[in-house]
């Protein structure tokens, strides 16, 4: 299988980077980690904006190899960089400002799509003869995923793109996105610091601070790793479950999902019947009960049994986990709930689940 494999090391001023990781160049890799942790920087060494000593290789084509004198100039990697702002051409239309992304490809030009038909998988063919000033900063960051996909690039590198857009926006854009790389097939290296974003977008997650990968492994994993939450934030820490559409409910224009058998509604579910999907569930969102509730607003309640309980220090919680017919999902609740409710391994309980997140078809 390909891989992207990066080691730089260096400074700058009185910060220190010495990162290393190895991941596949397939799907999206996010690299995950708080303001100032070298998540840029990385980026910008992969795309050849900054150079630090180490060595990148992506895809099996080196970039960079220090050992062998080998760095390849910015322009001879095949690389598409989409930043936090958009950075369009002022000067240019939206066809023009495509057109520059397919003018520079260093694949043949007959290959992938064309400029027309990348604005019509980006839902901006009605906007083509726009300059970007005339555009909303959805549609500006469209045009410039558009660009960077047009220049057939061996790695998409993305840089926070839709900070800034609000969340219905986010929402529509990212899964626009997702569907357009899986199409064309290009790997994404992709950088956050929102949990949220990577619940959504995330095949591999990578855990970076102070310059240095903390850990890395599938979201799944990672967001249950209650050591890791002073990087992934104690507030945000939850899990991620799969289920799978059994129902549209149009009368109350409802989802119903199937998870370990038991039956979980939300709103806003853009998937077929049938289809899986990846749900998010916070932590904090999640209460516990001995027996079922009645005469109550929560739709989702899951029995279940739980399997761990464990107390954080210095504060007045504990983080349950509860497994739900093999799915696991966690509740961090008072640690004075759980002595009166005696919760220990083994107990039986109902997981009322307060908020779901939707964040991708699996």
């Amino acid at each position: 299988m390909d891989r992207i494999a990066v080691a730089v090391s260096g400074g700058k001023g009185d910060f220190r980077l010495d990162m290393a990781f190895d991941t596949p160049a397939n799907g999206v890799s996010v690299l995950f980690g708080p303001s100032g942790c070298g998540k840029t920087t990385i980026l910008r060494c992969i795309a050849g904006l900054e150079r630090m000593p180490g060595n990148v290789m992506v895809a099996g084509q080196v970039w960079q190899d220090d050992s062998k004198g080998v760095f390849l100039p910015p322009h001879h990697r095949a690389a598409g960089y989409v930043f936090q702002e958009a950075s369009l051409f002022a000067h240019l239309n939206v066809r023009e400002n495509l057109e520059f992304g397919r003018k520079r490809r260093m694949a043949q030009p007959a290959q992938g799509p064309s400029v027309d038909e990348m604005a019509g998988l980006l839902g901006i063919a009605h906007l083509c003869n726009r300059k970007p000033k005339h555009l909303s900063g959805g549609e500006r960051q469209r045009v410039a995923i558009g660009r960077a996909l047009l220049s057939a690039p061996r790695l998409l590198l993305m840089d926070e793109p839709f900070t800034g857009l609000d969340r219905q926006i986010k929402k529509e854009t990212i899964s626009l996105f997702l569907d357009l790389r899986k199409r064309l097939g290009i790997p994404a290296l992709y950088v956050s610091h929102d949990m949220a974003e990577v619940a959504a977008l995330a095949d591999v997650m990578i855990v970076m601070a102070d310059g240095s990968k903390v850990t890395q492994g599938l979201p799944s994993e990672i967001f249950e790793k209650v050591e890791l939450q002073s990087a992934t934030g104690r507030f945000e820490a939850g899990t991620l479950v799969v289920a799978t559409v059994s129902d549209k409910d149009s009368q109350y224009d409802l989802t119903r999902l199937d998870l370990s058998g038991q039956a979980l509604f939300l709103p806003g579910v853009d998937a077929a019947v049938g289809e899986k999907v990846r749900l998010r569930i916070r932590a904090r969102d999640v209460s516990l009960a001995l027996g079922r509730p009645t005469g109550i607003s929560i739709r989702n309640i899951l029995s279940g049994q739980i399997t761990e309980v464990v107390a954080e220090a210095d504060t007045a919680f504990a983080e349950t986990v509860v497994d739900i017919g093999g799915s696991r999902i966690r509740a961090r609740i008072t640690r004075m709930a759980v002595d009166e409710l005696g919760l220990v391994p083994g107990k039986e309980v109902y997981a009322l689940v307060k908020s779901v997140s939707f964040d991708r078809r699996v």
